[in-house]
């Protein structure tokens, strides 16, 4: 039961991340610019006559409406006159962004609930590796410091909105997205116990390690080339396409020309493996991942930002790191095995 649980939260994180990268693959970042409601609603507005001031209506302690461009919280319950009262209400302070489109609004939503729903399968497993906190108490502490990491990515996701989308803050997010995603891999592997049939090697082992550090490096460079592309769309539009990458900085460069490295590495592991016949079968999932990355990279490049290659590109690069972590930790778990024969 608690290994299904892991599973299951597992899949939602990474369905998480996929939201994650439709949200910034359609602008949406701002669709809700509060937190943790949406226009001070737990279900947002679909119209904006909702957001703006209506007389004879009953308003709630943090609803949300939109004035001269500018948001304001109401103060507290009340029921307003004909006439917009100022002294009802207190002007939104963390930032000044006050726009609303319907759809970047769900599309946030919808990444929000889905970030909900994720957290709450986090919280269900912890409870489950209460059972196994007799013989195995590491099981149970890192369960719970999965939700501990969960609620404080909650709080990073509400720093990038506060930030109205700090590059930097939007890095922090996504690769602490990938650091839960490793300490479920970590919960899963050591739930199962699995490393049958795996030959121990150092040298592979060594390598797993780089490889994964170079794909956590080259995730990083990738948020900076985004934050190129993001730059451009607010400054040409989303119909200038062509455009956006026609005078990429030197972060697009390192982030191309690394990636002929990650191959490189990647390549070198999958040879070890077959040659040495290590029998660690996820490389070839390694392999053809990094093809796929490399394609939707070229894709974005060369024709113009096909539909849906930067959320592909980016889900594709952190399923990629998902099999090189779960990789390495069976090569350390077959050194283990090693040291016991």
């Amino acid at each position: 039961m608690y290994r299904k649980s892991v599973k299951v939260s597992l899949i939602l994180v990474y369905l998480v991340i996929v939201a994650g990268a439709v949200v910034r693959m359609t602008g949406s970042g701002m669709g809700c610019p509060d937190w943790p409601k949406c226009f001070g609603y737990y279900i947002p507005p679909t119209e904006i006559s909702e957001l703006r001031f209506q007389a004879n209506r009953e308003y709630e302690k943090g609803q949300v409406i939109i004035v001269d461009k500018t948001l304001k919280v109401a103060a507290t319950d009340f029921t307003s006159s004909k006439k917009y009262s100022p002294e009802n209400w207190e002007t939104y302070t963390k930032h000044d962004y006050a726009i609303f489109n319907p759809a970047h609004t769900w599309v946030e939503y919808i990444n929000r609930l889905a970030g909900a729903i994720a957290g709450f399968a986090v919280l269900i497993m912890a409870f489950l590796s209460l059972k196994k906190w007799k013989k195995r108490k590491r099981i149970t502490v890192l369960s719970w410091l999965s939700v501990l990491l969960m609620g404080f990515q909650a709080w990073l996701g509400a720093t990038v909105v506060y930030s109205v989308l700090s590059p930097l803050r939007i890095t922090i997010h996504m690769v602490m997205a990938l650091v839960i995603v490793a300490l479920l891999l970590y919960l899963l592997f050591i739930a199962e116990e699995k490393a049958k049939n795996k030959v121990p090697d150092r040298s592979f082992r060594n390598l797993m390690i780089l490889a994964v550090a170079f794909t956590l490096i080259q995730v990083v460079l990738g948020t900076q080339v985004r934050q190129l592309v993001d730059e451009q769309v607010k400054l040409l539009g989303y119909q200038a396409k062509d455009l956006w990458l026609a005078h990429p900085d030197l972060n697009f460069y390192i982030h191309r020309s690394f990636s002929i490295l990650v191959l490189i590495v990647n390549v070198a592991l999958w040879w070890k493996n077959k040659k040495l016949q290590l029998q660690f079968d996820k490389i070839n999932w390694v392999l053809l991942l990094i093809f796929l990355e490399i394609i939707t990279g070229i894709a974005m490049y060369n024709f113009e930002f096909p539909f849906a290659s930067q959320p592909l590109h980016l889900v594709i690069a952190s399923v990629l790191f998902g099999f090189q972590f779960y990789l390495l930790l069976e090569s350390f778990a077959a050194g283990r095995k090693l040291k016991t024969l």
